[in-house]
Order: C-alpha cells, then structure tokens, then sequence
C-alpha cells in the first residue's frame, strides 16, 4: 500500500507562536513530524511514500532529500517528494494523486498525531474493508480539540453518511484527517477540481455526493500541532495516553 502526507503548509500559526522551525520539522518526543510519519508508515509496510512540501521553506525538502539519499535511522525510505506551493490541502492532494492512482492508499497531514497501535489497527481494517467493495475508510475521533472540526455522521455500522461544517444532525464523531481511499477517489477529486473547489472538507462531501462508499474507523484521539501548545500536548498524549 501506498501512503502520502501533505507538508505543503507554511505552519504561520506556530511561527507566530515562536517555533522557528517549518512545522514538518517540529519534534514531538524528539523527532520531527514528518519522520514520525514516514517511520510508521514504514512499519505499516509501506510500498511507496509520496510527500508534498512546499517551496518556501527549503529546509525540508533539504531534509527529504537527506531522507532520500541516507534513509532514515538506517532504512531506506521509500519516499518521492514534490517541491510546490499550493492554496489548500485539497490542492496538495490533487499534485499527489498522478502517484497514488492505481491501487488503495492512505494519506495524511504532517502534523496529525495518533497511537501507533491504533494505526496499525487502522491500515489492517482499511485492507478488509477495500477486500468488501468499499471506496475508503476516513479515520475518526469522539475527541474534539479542534477549531473547525469537520462532524462526520455514521450509521450503526460505522458507514458514512455525511460530513458536516456543524453538529446539528448529532454526530459522534470527527474528521481525524486520516484518509484511507481506493483509486476511485481521483475521479471525485479531479471533479472538485474543475469546479474549482477547495478544502478536504469539500472533497469528502464530494465523495458522498457521488455515491462512494466510506466506513469510518474510530481512533480513541487524534490531534494536530497547530499552535506552541499543542507540542506538549502531543508529548503528553503519546507518553500517557491523556
């Protein structure tokens, strides 16, 4: 399987906050957010793994290249990288997908932190339910620690049935920014591109609106590091679970 992170954001929130390294290069527990990733996804068996960054902060697509010629901590990474600013998340998504068009993969944003075991958990279900017939499976949380969260609304069986800017239909859950989907997927995505959409949000209400079909798989927490503050947190959460 095949695995993807956008890194494309400039991370202003945390310079602001006074991290002067460009968030992919944040460490949480003494290691940066993109090899954190690339590590896991690397236990997780992956066959390739495609990142965006973009091209004002030359500092890590430095370290990808680091990554690319020495491996990391020893293992070759199977890794390719595209050096391109984009106006959204969506839009990173689109200069990804050429890679990520001929079988299941699972994508993410650099700053999304999760336990590892429920990952695993994660990509195992994911396989089981493409094997099912089913178009993706988008990894959810009942933790809401987010300033927009995206409300994801799920039947009894943990199908999808919408996404949702607010929680007026009751939703348990929201968006983690995990996203496991099958090749079916860029055809929604090359559509919302050509109405010149933007946001994830609006891709995965694109998705619904076509007739995929998405289970929602529940992660006990997932956070992102968007402000100074939410380092320790994640420190906090992988150390103690809390």
């Amino acid at each position: 399987m095949k695995f993807a992170i956008i890194a494309a954001g400039e991370g202003s929130r945390l310079a602001k906050e006074g991290v002067d390294l460009p968030k992919p290069l944040v460490k949480v527990q003494d290691e940066h957010l993109i090899d954190r990733l690339i590590r896991i996804f690397m236990d997780n068996d992956a066959e390739e793994i495609v990142v965006i960054c973009n091209n004002l902060t030359p500092l890590v697509s430095a370290h990808l290249m680091d990554l690319e010629k020495n491996g990391l901590r020893g293992r070759r990474v199977p890794l390719r990288f595209i050096v391109k600013s984009t106006p959204s998340s969506m839009h990173s998504f689109f200069e990804l997908s050429p890679y990520l068009s001929d079988g299941p993969f699972v994508l993410t944003t650099v700053d999304t932190i999760f336990k590892e075991d429920e990952f695993q958990a994660y990509v195992s279900a994911f396989g089981r339910v493409v094997a099912d017939g089913f178009d993706g499976m988008m990894g959810v949380t009942d933790y809401i620690d987010d300033e927009k969260p995206l409300y994801v609304g799920t039947d009894e069986l943990m199908n999808v049935t919408g996404f949702y800017d607010d929680n007026s239909a009751h939703c348990r859950f929201i968006s983690g920014g995990i996203y496991g989907l099958c090749s079916s997927s860029i055809d929604t995505l090359r559509a919302c591109m050509e109405r010149k959409e933007s946001r994830m949000r609006n891709f995965q209400r694109a998705l619904i609106a076509d007739g995929r079909k998405l289970k929602a798989f529940s992660f006990s927490k997932v956070m992102d590091v968007d402000h100074a503050s939410d380092i320790v947190k994640a420190e906090l959460f992988l150390e103690k679970g809390v």
